[in-house]
């Protein structure tokens, strides 16, 4: 300002003091040559900061407080499992909580508690991750597509499931080679022969660690995992459970080629967990569902493949499989595989230790399941009348599948959207519920009214072969090149509409169930 004034041949008038001088000083704060910091007056006094960090330290401390209050109880042998308004506080908690576990964790090994700090460290994990996973099993679990998968066809599963029968043990006098037929035994077997069980209290037995369950086709195994991994993630039952995983055989094929260790292994299929570097299974209870041992294709070598103990060691998923069945790998583990009776054996008895038949609707729930099928109560009605009225037609309906079927040719043909004879054989249940899919196959991918003769007899032919084929080799899933054999347009396969379902996305995996009516 000094220099300034030197170069003005007059002196300034301009008191300092008046007016006109108060906005000198804003002008030359946004002059480009003024460079000097600008000192900022904060608004919170000494006194005010003082109270604030008073007012915050009381907060943490009874933050930390309460979470080792929290980490006192998970390390009680009877601390209960979480409720789900508890589930929900973990999940906007959960960066907290990692913080003050890891505080914890650190104090706790320089005390030289290190083993205290290892056992809080794999119990706070699981209940971290646990609402979590329990929130993407309860997406993915919640809702059942029947038969064909369409858009906007899939049901709540607890809106229509119905109770299957289970009962411990499994008869040996049933004929393996035909499964349709063992229905039909089974429904003459005296009650006193069997000991009913529900799928919810597999595990209730804490000697039991490996439980086999046997059931034939469309009987409803994979519906009953799906039930339990439900009502576990819905908080219903077994919430002594930390963690369940699911891992279905038909999935596990596609991984054959790869070496990779078993928490790999749970990462890739459960990317919610991939912070879980270790499983304690002495700290907490973890159940292993292996679903479709009759779709597998990898070989399990029981006898030759090399003994593995280490979670993080890397092998192939053949490997991985026998140890885990072994008990070499968490031995402490609870496992759950389902199967059909004729791929069973593939498991060594001495790796079993319960094993249980899933025997499919009794005869009230039979009528349940249809009265849950039908909206319209009268043509319910008049469905089970006629289902009754044919003694084959009502043995079969212990098998769920068939209901399904049933359900599928009876609401169109009684409900009077189709016309002709009403079905009274089993051939003719199956030959009408062809057409059905054939008919929706043409309506929905090539607009026609009628199906073209020709072609859906090569279609039917061809479906036909593969299904005697895969039968005679005793295979009971087909893949890519079983259909190129028997000259089906792989391309095309999947509007075969629900006579041959395309099982995933990644691959072409078929059970022969939905072709066997050709084949029968």
């Amino acid at each position: 300002m000094e220099g300034k004034r030197s170069d003005s041949p007059e002196p300034s008038c301009v008191s300092m003091k008046s007016d006109a001088s108060m906005e000198e000083p804003n002008t030359y704060r946004d002059s480009p040559t003024d460079v000097r910091p600008q000192k900022k007056k904060s608004n919170i006094s000494t006194n005010h900061l003082e109270s604030i960090f008073k007012k915050l330290e009381h907060k943490v401390i009874t933050l930390i407080k309460n979470e080792l209050k929290r980490f006192r109880k998970l390390l009680s042998p009877d601390y209960p499992a979480c409720t789900e308004r508890e589930v929900e506080d973990e999940e906007d908690l959960h960066s907290v909580r990692e913080g003050a576990l890891k505080i914890t964790l650190h104090v706790l090994k320089n005390m030289n508690h290190t083993d205290l700090a290892n056992t809080l460290h794999n119990k706070s994990v699981a209940s971290v991750y646990q609402p979590k996973l329990k929130s993407n099993l309860r997406e993915k679990f919640k809702r059942i597509n029947e038969g064909i998968s369409q858009h906007g066809s899939s049901a709540l599963l607890d809106e229509i499931y119905t109770e299957l029968y289970i009962t411990e043990g499994w008869s040996g006098d049933v004929n393996n080679e035909h499964e349709v037929r063992q229905i039909e035994t089974a429904s003459r077997r005296p009650a006193t022969q069997e000991t009913p069980i529900k799928c919810n209290d597999l595990f209730k037995d804490k000697s039991i660690r490996t439980v086999l369950t046997k059931g034939v086709a469309g009987i409803g195994k994979t519906v009953s995992v799906q039930k339990f991994i439900l009502d576990w993630a819905e908080g219903k039952a077994n919430q002594d459970v930390t963690l369940t995983f699911s891992l279905p055989f038909r999935e596990l094929n596609l991984m054959n080629q790869q070496n990779l260790s078993l928490m790999n292994l749970l990462h890739h299929f459960f990317p919610e967990m991939r912070k879980l570097e270790l499983i304690d299974c002495d700290s907490y209870k973890v159940v292993l569902i292996f679903d479709g041992l009759d779709e597998c294709r990898l070989p399990l070598n029981f006898q030759n493949n090399e003994r593995l103990c280490d979670v993080t060691e890397s092998a192939s998923v053949d490997v991985l499989l026998t140890n885990l069945i072994k008990g070499n790998l968490l031995p402490s583990a609870l496992l759950w595989i389902t199967s059909r009776p004729g791929a069973a054996n593939q498991i060594p008895p001495e790796c079993v230790d319960q094993i249980t038949e899933v025997r499919g609707f009794s005869d009230p729930h039979k009528e349940e399941y249809f009265r849950k099928r039908i909206n319209n109560q009268r043509l319910a009605n008049k469905i089970i009348r006629h289902m009754k009225s044919s003694r084959s037609h009502y043995i079969m309906c212990h098998i769920p599948v068939f209901c399904w079927i049933s359900a599928t040719v009876l609401e169109r043909m009684l409900g009077e959207a189709e016309s002709g004879e009403i079905p009274k054989t089993l051939t003719q249940m199956f030959t009408h519920f062809l057409i059905f899919q054939i008919k929706n196959m043409d309506q929905k991918y090539y607009q026609k009214c009628d199906p073209d003769p020709l072609q859906t007899r090569e279609s039917i032919l061809a479906l036909g072969k593969l299904a005697f084929h895969q039968l005679k080799k005793g295979n009971l899933i087909f893949y890519e090149e079983d259909l190129r054999e028997c000259g089906i347009d792989v391309r095309e396969v999947s509007v075969y509409s629900g006579v041959v379902p395309k099982s995933s996305e990644r691959s072409l995996g078929f059970t022969w169930r939905r072709c066997s009516a050709l084949y029968i």
